[in-house]
């Protein structure tokens, strides 16, 4: 039995600019953080031929052409030489749909699986670039790649895109207390909405590739946002960085109708007036996670709670995706 297991993310800072739709014409960077929340992957031999998948379904297929899964089927099909007999089985501490990047964990997760089923060593760098592979050229999902590197890499993490060039990954340089700081006062709220980033991350791509000027304008601020949330952070002016949340946020509802709605929008409004300095939607859009930078958590988590929002509590992970268990 092998268990693997991938962070999910959230994101820091200059979110969206990791789309090659984006990132080929204006270059992309961004900053993200893999937190202690995972996607596990446990992968056995049967006895029999075939296949045995439990995800959020249960399927058996004799052959790979026949799953349904379509990121199992094309992991199986990327990874030569597997065993014929497996049983694969997912588990997630959170939901999907929530916007913390749990499609491309899960895939990093399968991944790095299937590469120790056959006894291969994979880096960091490869793993990411081989679950971009599958997402985006294989399943065509109009997505970035940041979730597949932080997945991959974990920490606090510093990446760079340009066309026809290997993602560039550094860590941000913050000191010790700095990082304690930022775990303490950054609190994630489940608004309890789950979607697909799918619409919203196409309606994006698809301006982006157009050179929609709107669109391309929005991500220009958005990746020097991105630069400026590095400063602050590496300069330990925490406060500034919640302001720059806030900002984000607010460029970043202009890309989509789709991007809000009037529940988040009164919630959003409740944190700031209850001891928020910035927040934002984590993800594409449209519900999941709502995370603010706090300067008075006590009075932000009471306000949050007295309007129904459960807190999810979190640390950063610097280890990245992982085998866990090999039995």
């Amino acid at each position: 039995m092998i268990i693997s297991r991938s962070p999910l993310r959230i994101s820091l800072g200059g979110g969206g600019t990791d789309l090659p739709s984006y990132y080929n014409n204006h270059n992309g960077f961004l900053i993200a953080a893999a937190i202690d929340k995972y996607v596990y992957i446990n992968i056995h031999r049967r006895f029999m031929d075939g296949y045995l998948l439990k995800y959020s379904h249960m399927e058996e297929a004799m052959t790979v052409d026949e799953i349904q899964h379509p990121i199992l089927r094309e992991c199986l099909r990327y990874i030569e030489g597997l065993p014929r007999n497996l049983e694969i089985t997912s588990m997630a501490d959170i939901p999907a749909g929530t916007g913390l990047g749990s499609s491309s964990s899960f895939t990093t997760a399968v991944l790095k699986a299937l590469h120790h089923c056959r006894r291969n060593l994979v880096q960091p760098q490869q793993l990411a670039e081989e679950a971009c592979h599958i997402e985006l050229d294989f399943l065509k999902e109009p997505i970035g790649k940041q979730d597949q590197y932080i997945a991959a890499f974990g920490g606090i993490t510093c990446f760079e895109f340009k066309r026809d060039e290997p993602v560039k990954a550094y860590p941000l340089r913050v000191s010790e207390e700095t990082l304690f700081n930022l775990e303490d006062n950054l609190l994630l709220f489940f608004t309890g909405y789950s979607r697909s980033a799918s619409a919203i991350l196409k309606e994006q791509n698809d301006k982006s590739k157009q050179q929609d000027k709107k669109m391309i304008d929005n991500l220009h601020f958005v990746k020097e946002l991105g630069y400026r949330c590095k400063e602050a952070l590496e300069s330990a002016d925490l406060i500034e960085f919640g302001r720059l949340m806030d900002v984000h946020w607010q460029n970043k509802k202009k890309r989509s109708g789709s991007m809000s709605n009037g529940d988040i929008d009164r919630w959003y409004d409740t944190a700031m007036q209850n001891g928020a300095v910035g927040g934002k939607l984590i993800g594409a859009g449209g519900g999941g996670f709502l995370m603010f930078y706090a300067a008075d958590k006590v009075r932000l988590r009471r306000a949050m709670r007295d309007i129904g929002l459960r807190e999810v509590r979190f640390r950063f992970d610097f280890e990245g995706t992982k085998i866990v268990a090999d039995d």
